[in-house]
Formats: C-alpha cells, sequence, structure tokens
C-alpha cells in the first residue's frame, strides 16, 4: 500500500527555516518522480519542487534559491530545506509521488508570521 507521510511543518518567523520530512512506504521513491505542492488560503494548490529519478531537480520561481529539495533513498524519504521563509509562503505542503495514478500525502502546515 502506497503512502506518503508528510512531517516538519510549524509556525516560523520570516526570515527562519524549516525542513519538512516525507517518508514514503509501498515503493521506493528512487525510481520514482517526487514533488512538493503547497495551497496557501484561498488560493489552488502549486508545485514547489520536484525531483526526478535520475535526480534533476527543478523549482517554482518563487521559492527559487530559498528552497531545495533532496532525498534519501535509504530512508525512502524526501526532504524539503525552506530558508528565507516569507509569510507568502505560508501554505498547507503536501508530498506526491508521480507513480502510478499519484498518491499525496495529507500536508503539514507551515505558517510564516512574526
Amino acid at each position: 500500500q502506497v503512502q506518503l507521510v508528510e512531517s516538519g511543518g510549524g509556525l516560523v518567523q520570516p526570515g527562519g527555516s524549516l525542513k519538512l520530512s516525507c517518508i514514503a512506504s509501498g515503493f521506493n521513491i528512487i525510481s520514482n518522480y517526487m514533488s512538493w505542492y503547497r495551497q496557501g488560503p484561498g488560493k489552488e494548490r502549486e508545485l514547489v519542487a520536484s525531483i526526478g529519478a535520475g535526480g534533476t531537480r527543478n523549482y517554482a520561481d518563487s521559492v527559487k534559491d530559498r528552497f531545495t529539495i533532496s532525498r534519501n533513498n535509504a530512508e525512502n524519504t524526501v526532504y524539503l530545506q525552506m530558508d528565507s521563509l516569507e509569510p507568502k509562503d505560508t501554505a498547507v505542503y503536501y508530498c506526491r509521488t508521480a507513480m502510478g495514478p499519484g498518491y499525496w500525502g495529507p500536508g503539514t502546515q507551515v505558517t510564516v508570521s512574526s
């Protein structure tokens, strides 16, 4: 059974950092396209970052140079390091795999506020 579970969200001040984790089970992330999405209040869900099976990384323009996606194949976990956080980054962050029909995690809330 495919399952994704995000963690690491919370409340952080502007300029701060958070590291999100997405633990995958039921498949191996090493051979799959993995991504992070977010959905802010009143906004549509948007792609934030992705990492391909070959390790190619892509980022939304709004997070480029601030966020870093990575993975630990041995732990079957994908990470999103978020630095220089801004209030506009406030959202629920979701992990997704493109394997099969695509699967989503339940999300983790990130709030950037002073």
